[in-house]
């Protein structure tokens, strides 16, 4: 369970560094180097939005490999769990085999009701 959520940190950590990144590129291409008034600056308008790009991309990559780990190591348990549903199904009665109630006059006996059916 520990790697578990080790690694759901890890996926959290990368979630918001992503959003940061996002957040600093402007859409249309100033983005951080946009606050920079010099244009022979050591990281130019270009280099910025390279290396912005490439962190998106890296980090995107790190979240799917990140999430597919995590999908790997959830802890599961001794396998001596079952589902609530199997449990029911399992424990439920056969309707066939609970006793009904007698609702009507149960049948008269074998004997005979009509003297005629006595004489012979």
């Amino acid at each position: 369970m520990g790697v578990y959520i080790f690694i759901s940190v890890l996926i959290i950590v990368a979630c918001l560094f992503q959003v940061l990144i996002v957040l600093v590129q402007n859409s249309k291409g100033g983005g951080l180097a946009a606050n920079f008034t010099s244009a022979g600056q050591t990281m130019g308008v270009r280099k910025t939005a390279d290396f912005l790009e490439k962190a998106t991309w890296t980090l995107c990559a790190a979240i799917l490999i990140l999430c597919i780990a995590a999908t790997a190591t959830i802890p599961r348990g001794a396998g001596a769990q079952q589902s609530r549903i199997k449990t029911q199904i399992d424990n439920a009665a056969d309707p066939n085999a609970i006793p009904t109630l007698p609702t009507a006059v149960p049948p008269a006996s074998n004997t005979p009701s009509t003297p005629t059916d006595q004489t012979k």
